[in-house]
């Protein structure tokens, strides 16, 4: 998806402050995380429809939230989206029926934070690329989500690990199956990324699902 989520290569959005991890943040921020994971377990949604859904918010919208505004509006999309909620319950507050609990507790979401969620899947095709291999990423501009970045789209680039079969989330974000492929730790040199004014012998690594590559 092209939109302002995938700030990568682009100018005009100032440095990015340096600031210490360890800084307070408010109380919210942590039942934003816990609805989002509380209402998860209701398998609605996975985990790649959430990112298409705070990917897919206008660049207007998404550049004024912060990180955990962009997490509730997705997560209330979603959730009339899939008919968990109306629009007049969202505008209310109120459930229609008088209840709304979600299937996990707290403990339970801890537990479902510590579990994940696995996305490695075996698969009967080989692999296509050996370590080594050079290759070429498509230069391709889906209207939907992809982990193909924009900045890294039709560059060169050489496999440097093959990870096994993981589910794909181009098509899993869209409801239309895991299609598990192929993934790969593939390294580009840093100026065929960001131009001339990158360090000379810098790599950046990116993790690649075999269906954004060719060979070169």
């Amino acid at each position: 998806m092209n939109g302002a989520h995938d700030l990568g290569g682009m100018h005009g959005f100032g440095p990015v402050p340096d600031k210490d991890d360890a800084h307070p943040h408010p109380e919210w921020y942590d039942r934003a995380m816990a609805l989002t994971v509380a209402t998860a377990a209701w398998g609605r949604w996975n985990i790649d429809a959430s990112r298409r859904a705070r990917e897919a918010m206008h660049p207007a919208k998404y550049l004024t939230l912060t990180y955990y505004e962009r997490w509730i509006d997705a997560l209330e999309r979603l959730m009339v989206e899939t008919d968990l909620l109306t629009e007049e319950e969202l505008r209310s507050g109120e459930p229609a029926d008088g209840s709304f609990t979600p299937p996990v507790d707290a403990e339970g979401a801890r537990s479902a934070l510590r579990r994940g969620g696995p996305t490695e899947r075996k698969v009967d095709t080989p692999p296509r690329f050996r370590v080594g291999d050079r290759i070429r990423t498509i230069n391709r501009h889906p209207a939907g989500h992809t982990r193909l970045p924009r900045y890294a789209r039709g560059q060169g680039g050489i496999v440097l690990r093959h990870h096994g079969a993981h589910v794909f989330p181009d098509t899993n974000a869209h409801f239309q199956g895991e299609q598990p492929g192929h993934l790969y730790t593939v390294q580009f040199p840093a100026r065929a990324l960001w131009g001339p004014d990158a360090a000379a012998k810098d790599t950046v690594m990116l993790d690649l699902w075999e269906a954004y590559l060719h060979a070169d």
